[in-house]
């Protein structure tokens, strides 16, 4: 049973790579996935022997054994059950248990947000006077202006290449989950932080090459996504904002600022690169023309003509 069943789940993960699914969302499948099989093997439950029943049983023990709160219990059952559906149209499995259970979804609550006034508070605050910190401030201002500016998430972010800013037109080229592309502006202020910050960067590494990380430690080495939320949090405080920032928030706020300002959910839409939206319409159906119009007109942090 475990042989064969861990044998099946190393092909749907490999099914799932090849359908461009990030790392993260990959060991996150195997995990849940693995758990379950390890624990039908202790019971010496067949993978076509599973009944809804032992489903139930299984994630009961989760909540007991790991104080699973009801959201990553929803995320166990999505993941045994996609598997289980893959096994079932490959004809591995007859049925698929996992249909026959639902669980009772928690609201999901809507995301914080801060206001422009905070925003700026944050950006604007003054530089420290100590000269290295006063370097990781530059860099650490061009995170939070990307982040804002642009509405980039935290791995965006933290991929982002020289190679792919275009000065001249201040627009990214972003390489977004499932390896989708999409083309986002950003604000005149974003471009001075950034300008300011690779006068910095070159302080600390010398010439850079087209496909370097943007953002660097003093070692030279990428920047990794803890120490992002880290800095992001730090000067947060440092500006004296009673807030828990994080680069998801500042996602966020770009969207809702923007939305509110301009009313042009299709254009945010296209900014945020979701999942609906694939590389193909990206690249044949948006005015570049009009989405940096919006932006310019919409974005508190660009200037306006």
């Amino acid at each position: 049973m475990q042989y064969g069943a861990m044998q099946l789940l190393s092909m749907w993960i490999k099914d799932r790579q090849i359908q461009n699914q990030s790392e993260h969302t990959l060991d996150a499948y195997f995990r849940d996935v693995s758990g379950f099989i390890d624990f039908c093997y202790t019971r010496h439950i067949e993978l076509n022997q599973i009944e809804a029943s032992d489903l139930r049983e299984y994630l009961a023990y989760k909540v007991e054994k790991d104080h699973l709160s009801s959201s990553s219990l929803q995320r166990h059952l999505t993941s045994i059950r996609q598997f289980m559906k893959w096994a079932k149209q490959g004809h591995y499995l007859q049925m698929n248990p996992a249909d026959d259970l639902q669980l009772k979804r928690q609201p999901r609550p809507l995301p914080g947000m801060i206001d422009i006034e905070t925003v700026y508070q944050i950006m604007d605050q003054a530089a420290p006077e100590k000269p290295l910190e006063q370097q990781l401030w530059l860099r650490d201002k061009a995170i939070l202006e990307l982040l804002y500016s642009s509405g980039l998430r935290l791995a965006e972010v933290q991929g982002l290449k020289i190679q792919d800013i275009d000065f001249n037109r201040q627009l990214l080229r972003i390489t977004g989950k499932g390896n989708k592309t999409r083309i986002v502006p950003f604000g005149s202020k974003a471009k001075q932080s950034l300008i300011s910050w690779l006068k910095i960067y070159r302080i600390w590494q010398g010439e850079f090459k087209p496909d370097s990380s943007v953002f660097i430690t003093q070692k030279g080495n990428a920047i990794t996504p803890r120490q992002i939320e880290n800095r992001v949090k730090y000067q947060a405080q440092r500006a004296g904002v009673n807030v828990d920032l994080h680069p998801h928030l500042l996602r966020h706020c770009f969207a809702s600022h923007m939305l509110s300002n301009s009313g042009d959910l299709r254009a945010v839409q296209e900014m945020l690169g979701h999942s609906n939206l694939t590389t193909t319409q990206i690249y044949t159906h948006i005015d570049f023309d009009r989405l940096a119009q919006v932006y310019d007109q919409a974005h508190p942090r660009a200037v306006k003509k």
